[in-house]
């Protein structure tokens, strides 16, 4: 029989997210995910569109079980949506729903055997197990998933991409619990794996993730958390948003500048980067995280041209009085 997808049942990608009626949605019986579905998913994602996302998501949700009940393929296509949720859920802070669902992707990618699927969901898990205090157990999967990728003798560049985005989500996270060697050592790993990356063929239809800016942008946040400010600064300046992949990279870009000028006391400065989160990604300005650092600026220098309005567009707490 052949397989139907989720975006062919009921939702499709474009000017807006269409969904069938629940009811109608009902009377499809079970559907599977589909590859077209992943990259519509990943798309939204990469865009910031994180309402269209959630619409999405929905119905994937609701396909993926019956995925994993399809073989291997099926499972990793069921990782791969669960991954897209924990993803999701980090964005809107909660940290809960992102640790469920980085399990449930986690058990699939095992099904799966998969090493690339198994990575992912590694660094879904890594976010909200380092939120919660679990940095040694984060570690230990981004540890485990990096050996299987670097098991090969000649890796493909989407092996050699999964091996430095792990490596650059442990330097985060062994940044975050301040393990200055680790993270450093993890970071320096990544820079040589985007190199070695950097010298094969790009055949993927999306736009390349390992990239020196990205490992760049990590650098902003491992040394912010280290508390070595005027580093992380430093690497701000190197940086060149228009050479990341995603609207969501550029916007983290921008967001990771403003936390960084703003524990080196620059309110003014780090306004002027969520400026460029709103341009680059809106959903990203609208963020919990992001509202608190609006909120933390309006503290410091409510009489900002524009950050009344500002405050009112994204919603973050009320300037003070």
């Amino acid at each position: 029989m052949e397989r139907r997808s989720v975006l062919g049942a009921g939702a499709v990608l474009g000017a807006a997210l269409v969904v069938r009626p629940a009811a109608a949605w009902a009377a499809e019986g079970p559907v599977a995910v589909s590859d077209a579905d992943l990259a519509a998913g990943r798309a939204l994602f990469a865009a910031g569109a994180y309402d269209r996302l959630d619409g999405l998501l929905r119905l994937l949700l609701d396909a993926a079980g019956h995925s994993t009940r399809q073989g291997p393929a099926g499972a990793a296509r069921a990782a791969w949506v669960w991954v897209l949720a924990s993803q999701l859920a980090v964005k809107q802070g909660r940290n809960a729903a992102a640790g469920a669902y980085a399990g449930l992707a986690g058990v699939a990618a095992r099904r799966s055997g998969e090493a690339l699927v198994l990575a992912a969901a590694a660094r879904a898990a890594a976010t909200p197990l380092r939120r919660t205090g679990r940095t040694d157990e984060a570690l230990q999967l981004l540890h485990q998933a990096r050996a299987q990728l670097t098991a090969v003798s000649r890796p493909t560049a989407a092996e050699l991409e999964a091996t430095g985005m792990a490596e650059l989500t442990a330097a985060y996270t062994a940044a975050q619990a301040h393990l200055p060697a680790l993270a450093e050592d993890f970071a320096a790993q990544a820079k040589q794996t985007a190199r070695r990356l950097a010298r094969l063929p790009h055949t993927a239809a999306r736009p390349p993730q390992l990239t020196a800016g990205q490992c760049l942008l990590y650098r902003v946040g491992i040394h912010r958390h280290l508390g070595d400010v005027d580093t992380a600064l430093a690497h701000t300046r190197r940086l060149d948003p228009a050479q990341l992949p995603t609207a969501e990279r550029r916007a983290r870009a921008a967001t990771d500048t403003a936390r960084a000028l703003m524990d080196a006391g620059d309110a003014a400065g780090a306004f002027a980067q969520l400026r460029l989160v709103e341009l680059a990604a809106p959903a990203e300005a609208r963020r919990p995280s992001v509202r608190a650092l609006t909120a933390r600026i309006a503290e410091h220098r409510p009489g900002l041209a524009g950050l009344a309005a500002y405050v009112h567009r994204t919603g973050a707490k009320t300037l003070p009085q």
